[in-house]
């Protein structure tokens, strides 16, 4: 029988999926889905502004865009840390931003990977030797990088669902994703699957689980080629799907809108591509 016990809601596997929500609810700038995450009391202050709302006061007010000068300002903050980080980080001669520019070698967790610097989304990254994690973007459908030239403006933001993101960071304190789906998932999981576009099939989260708004996504004849977890909901597309690949103990986790999963073949044959182009061995 399978066992639906749920674990502690301070778990390891709790607390990653709370924040993977959290992230996620953040970037979709999904006010329900933030408000769902917080105490019905809570309290949300903009101390330069001088404006504080309560409850469900949170809501309309978050609605009305006040919120958005305290994220200005924050942007602005995070902003400046980024350019003092940027400024005395100990760093090789600069490397030229430009489509042609040759592939930095840059090792995450052991394991080197080739990477263009038009795709590394932070300065601070455009660098060869040991980091931590690095932050990648390319444009669908083509993978190629975003021509660093090429600078948003005023009222044309960049559009987040023709691009493919990727992080690649060391994957020592976490299970590989198809450990979590033998040992952490079932617990949570919906009893009956259901099928999803031709050649997928799709297995929902239940309510009232850390995964909840979610569900897996997998190839039904080979699984471990192309699996997912999505989200069920967003503001600029349906969702947001996060696919996980291993090599050594790196992990490298793509983000894509699920609207995507209609060429879901394309989508992995060009994953399978820009895996061999990052590491070649």
């Amino acid at each position: 029988m399978e066992d639906h016990t749920a674990i502690a809601t301070d778990s390891p596997a709790a607390l990653e999926a709370a924040i993977d929500r959290y992230n996620g609810a953040w970037n979709d700038h999904d006010v329900d889905a933030i408000m769902a995450m917080h105490a019905p009391d809570m309290v949300f202050a903009n101390h330069t502004a001088g404006e504080s709302a309560q409850g469900e006061e949170v809501r309309q007010h978050k609605r009305t865009m006040r919120i958005a000068r305290s994220a200005g300002i924050a942007l602005a903050l995070l902003t400046a840390a980024a350019y003092v980080t940027y400024v005395l980080w100990p760093r090789w001669p600069d490397v030229p931003v430009t489509l042609n520019a040759p592939s930095l070698p840059i090792v995450v967790a052991g394991v080197t990977f080739n990477i263009e610097p038009a795709a590394i989304r932070m300065a601070v990254q455009r660098r060869p030797g040991t980091q931590a994690r690095v932050d990648l973007a390319y444009l669908w459908p083509s993978l190629t990088p975003p021509d660093p030239a090429l600078k948003p403006t005023l009222g044309a933001p960049v559009e987040p669902n023709e691009r493919l993101f990727v992080t690649v960071a060391t994957g020592d304190t976490t299970l590989p994703l198809i450990e979590r789906v033998k040992a952490i998932y079932p617990r949570y999981l919906a009893a009956e699957p259901k099928a999803g576009p031709e050649g997928l099939t799709l297995r929902g989260f239940r309510d009232g689980t850390p995964y909840q708004g979610e569900e897996l996504v997998f190839e039904s004849a080979k699984p471990e080629h192309f699996l997912a977890r999505c989200s069920r909901k967003g503001v600029t597309n349906s969702g947001t799907c996060l696919l996980e690949r291993r090599i050594g103990n790196a992990d490298i986790t793509l983000r894509f809108p699920r609207d995507w999963l209609s060429d879901w073949k394309n989508v992995a044959a060009g994953i399978d591509g820009l895996m061999a182009r990052l590491h070649p061995n």
